[in-house]
């Protein structure tokens, strides 16, 4: 029998013969009210890093413009209107400088509405499509699983609100199914990240991994040399730790009330020392998010401030049943798990591949990180100098990384949640040449420039009053200097081969007959 908000309120307990007290159905109140205002702070750290840095990247004198990138995709599509359906922007019909800041900064102040509660559909809509149409038109410096990952989180945050009502405790209570969808997404992205590292490589199956992640991370934090230097045998204990959080925990979600709220706490502890061990962006707030979904009412209200959860009793008591909410979360429910599919066959593959999408709006998505974890941490620092011959006896300056180190005595800096898209993209191109990165030959060539925007990217200019005669990008293998050195270092390094990419100045005729052919420049 069902009686008000509760299940069997009463049952005659046969054995004590007494009444067993009310068994009251898990509510989500103020679960909803912590995930929305968790969404909110991540979209306003994401549009802020557009704000900062999308201009120089993709802007009309970007390092990978946009409106380049679009005319391509038109020619491969067939039109714009085709691109339009396979790669949904705004930026199909305006791509100008102003148009990416306006969307950025739009992007913000909604963002900011969010984060101080107030949120309903159409609001949550317009964010999630906005922030679409940076990604799908930033190219490289937008193609971070954490991207589509917010996508698919802001999407499903669209359904968690009412379609009008803004406040922070509107009168329809957060439908379940959608509740049950951001587990579904917690199970995902936990079991696939999991799977993708026991399938990838031997330092994760032998327990070793760590032994080498925290120095060669892309962004290494403040606290990541103190994590490396731990003991071996925590260090190993991390990664079964990993495993515990990744390929268990996540089985628990859907279960009742103690198993899931157990299973909660892992994967969120997980995130948390993720959080002080490196800087992955917004990557492990955004992974906090969907797993709130495992921890109800009953759980909150023993950790959150009073007035905040008499509040939420208040809105439980005056809540108003909404049938057309509850079947569209239904019918969301069952477009998900169609377009599951596909996510699962890929997880369950032998050759799964990390995130990835497989529709055009990022609906479902797969995930993973560090399938296989680098030996050694490499690095491309570009120098220049104003001598006239450019070999190594040449007065060379480095440019400084906002993030990567390049000092031997730069101590790594806290940069997440904010994102620091060249440098983590110079992360990879260490790994690789420069023919696989051509747009660090068009960062070179502003660089001789002393273009403000790509100048920008850096921590500073060591060429403020004229630009450099030439620039070169050397390769270098970094070590963490163990703590306590008598130098007060905090990396060592080694040159690796000659150069990664050769002395160039302005007037380099392949230089300019590349950016050319590239349409970088007329």
């Amino acid at each position: 029998m069902k009686t008000g908000n509760f299940i069997n309120l009463e049952k005659l307990d046969t054995i004590s013969g007494t009444v067993r007290a009310p068994v009251a159905r898990p509510t989500y109140w103020l679960t909803r009210f912590l995930m929305l205002r968790l969404l909110g702070a991540i979209y306003a750290v994401a549009f802020l890093v557009a704000i900062h840095q999308i201009v120089p990247l993709i802007g009309a004198n970007g390092l990978l413009p946009a409106d380049i990138f679009l005319k391509r995709a038109a020619d491969a599509y067939g039109s714009s209107a085709s691109g339009f359906v396979h790669l949904p922007s705004l930026f199909w019909f305006v791509h100008s400088d102003r148009s990416l800041l306006t969307v950025a900064w739009i992007g913000f102040i909604l963002s900011c509405v969010v984060l101080a509660g107030f949120a309903n559909a159409p609001l949550l809509a317009i964010l999630w499509f906005l922030y679409m149409s940076l990604v799908h038109a930033g190219q490289d410096w937008y193609g971070y699983g954490w991207e589509i990952q917010l996508l698919e989180t802001g999407f499903l945050a669209i359904f968690l609100c009412p379609l009008l009502d803004a406040r922070p405790f509107p009168r329809q209570a957060p439908p379940t199914p959608v509740i049950g969808l951001f587990r579904w997404l917690t199970f995902r992205i936990m079991f696939g990240a999991g799977l993708i590292k026991i399938r990838g490589d031997e330092v994760w199956r032998n327990g070793t991994a760590l032994y080498y992640h925290f120095e060669t991370q892309p962004l290494p934090g403040p606290l990541s040399r103190w994590f490396h230097f731990m003991p071996r045998p925590v260090l190993k204990a991390g990664v079964w730790f990993n495993f515990l959080a990744e390929l268990v925990a996540p089985w628990f979600v859907f279960w009742p009330r103690l198993a899931r709220h157990i299973a909660g706490i892992v994967i969120v502890a997980l995130q948390v020392i993720l959080l002080f061990s490196g800087n992955l962006s917004f990557l492990n707030w955004l992974t906090i998010l969907p797993a709130l979904a495992c921890f109800d009412d009953g759980f909150w209200r023993r950790v959150l401030p009073r007035g905040l959860v008499r509040r939420a009793a208040a809105a439980a008591a005056n809540a108003v049943p909404s049938q057309p909410m509850l079947t569209t979360a239904w019918i969301l429910a069952a477009a998900i798990a169609l377009l599951s599919i596909q996510p699962v066959v890929n997880m369950l593959s032998p050759r799964q591949i990390m995130n990835t999408s497989f529709d055009p709006l990022d609906l479902v998505n797969t995930y993973g990180a560090f399938g296989s974890v680098g030996r050694e941490r490499l690095n491309v620092v570009f120098e220049g100098t104003m001598d006239e011959k450019p070999d190594d006896n040449a007065n060379w300056k480095a440019y400084t990384y906002k993030g990567l180190p390049v000092a031997l005595d730069q101590r790594p800096p806290q940069v997440a949640p904010y994102q620091l898209r060249l440098d983590w993209q110079m992360w990879f191109a260490a790994m690789s040449s420069y023919e696989e990165y051509p747009w660090t030959l068009n960062l070179v060539s502003k660089l001789l420039h002393n273009d403000p925007g790509a100048v920008s990217l850096f921590a500073g200019n060591p060429f403020p009053g004229k630009p450099p005669r030439w620039i070169r990008a050397v390769l270098y293998r970094y070590s963490f200097a163990a703590p306590g050195n008598d130098n007060g270092r905090w990396w060592n390094r080694k040159r690796v081969g000659d150069v990664w990419l050769p002395a160039m100045s302005a007037d380099d005729p392949q230089l300019t007959e590349f950016l050319i052919r590239e349409g970088w420049v007329p």
